[in-house]
């Protein structure tokens, strides 16, 4: 509790009125923190900033237990106020974590030392036993139901592994070890061994053509900035689709796409409406408020356009003559 005791100056003041009642009374709303919440909240949040693993089995407990709100309306809002974090990296980390979990065999008891969830910090103590290099993982001695002690330090090393069944994963951890050396592998060796799997496992490809998807670059360098920009897949291949967008053509795995689940008549108003901002592209010498438009209507993935966005859409394409 050492650590937990030298936060106690960050907690929040009592009152002059509650220091100067004789009757302790103790009035805890649904969205107030208790003291001891307080330390945990805390201690969890200097581990949110710590490693990859503890830091998304801190993550887990605040959101589990909902230690943000005191002060965020929501899980989401809290974690970008407080650590930078993204809804979606949040995601990642924890989803992370239960592949560590597994890797390791323990379900996460292992690390949480068999703490029956206790809300007086004790479970969150246990949490500072894995250091600040994840390092604890690495060295324990039942850890590795690979034959190896080797486990990941970074988030991205086990993202690949997410979508894969929990035998896969340790399967596919194991070879990617020994292709690294016996050392701890990149995220490209553990992505290469997961598509080899794939290919054997002939997953099949869940889109089809004219499906509209929005672009998710991941770890995708050739994809960097294109976040959400939405697009119509114009290919279905084995393991990856060609998606047209309104400015370019990009080939990638289905990991990299996110189906909207239009209806079929939305997929078509959606269909026309790249066609036409790709028209809008095309022109030579073209304003830059063109692409200013194309850009704003290429990352909005709705099936309809507002009468101002319709209006401001078909003037420009009567300036260029394309109606």
């Amino acid at each position: 509790m050492s650590n937990i005791s030298s936060e106690r100056n960050l907690l929040p003041p009592k009152s002059d009125l509650e220091a100067n009642q004789t009757t302790p009374v103790e009035v805890v709303s649904s969205s107030e923190l208790t003291t001891e919440e307080w330390s945990d909240r805390i201690f969890l949040e200097r581990q949110v900033e710590r490693a990859f693993y503890a830091a998304a089995k801190a993550l887990k407990a605040l959101r589990d237990r909902r230690l943000y709100r005191s002060t965020h309306a929501t899980f989401e809002d809290y974690c970008r106020s407080r650590f930078g974090f993204t809804h979606r990296h949040v995601n990642y980390l924890i989803a992370g974590s239960l592949v560590v979990d597994n890797l390791m065999g323990t379900n996460g008891s292992q690390i949480e030392n068999s703490d029956k969830t206790g809300t007086n910090g004790s479970q969150v103590e246990n949490l500072d036993e894995m250091g600040t290099n994840g390092s604890q993982i690495e060295n324990s001695d039942e850890t590795g139901t690979n034959g190896s002690q080797i486990l990941p330090t970074s988030e991205r090393q086990v993202r690949p592994l997410v979508p894969l069944e929990p035998e896969q994963q340790r399967q596919a951890w194991q070879k990617a070890v020994e292709l690294a050396g016996g050392k701890i592998p990149s995220g490209r060796i553990v992505q290469d061994i997961v598509d080899k799997i794939r290919e054997r496992t002939k997953v099949p490809n869940p889109y089809r053509l004219g499906e509209v998807c929005t672009l998710l670059p991941k770890d995708n360098p050739e994809l960097k900035g294109r976040s959400g920009c939405w697009g119509v897949i114009t290919h279905v291949g084995d393991y990856s689709c060609t998606l047209e967008t309104w400015d370019a053509e990009y080939t990638v795995k289905i990991e990299h796409l996110k189906s909207l689940e239009l209806l079929d008549n939305d997929c078509q108003f959606m269909q026309q409406l790249c066609a036409r901002l790709r028209r809008l592209h095309e022109i030579e010498n073209r304003d830059i408020a063109v692409d200013w438009l194309c850009l704003g209507l290429g990352k909005q993935p709705l099936p309809y356009l507002s009468p101002l966005q319709e209006k401001l859409l078909a003037d420009v394409e009567q300036e260029y003559g394309l109606r």
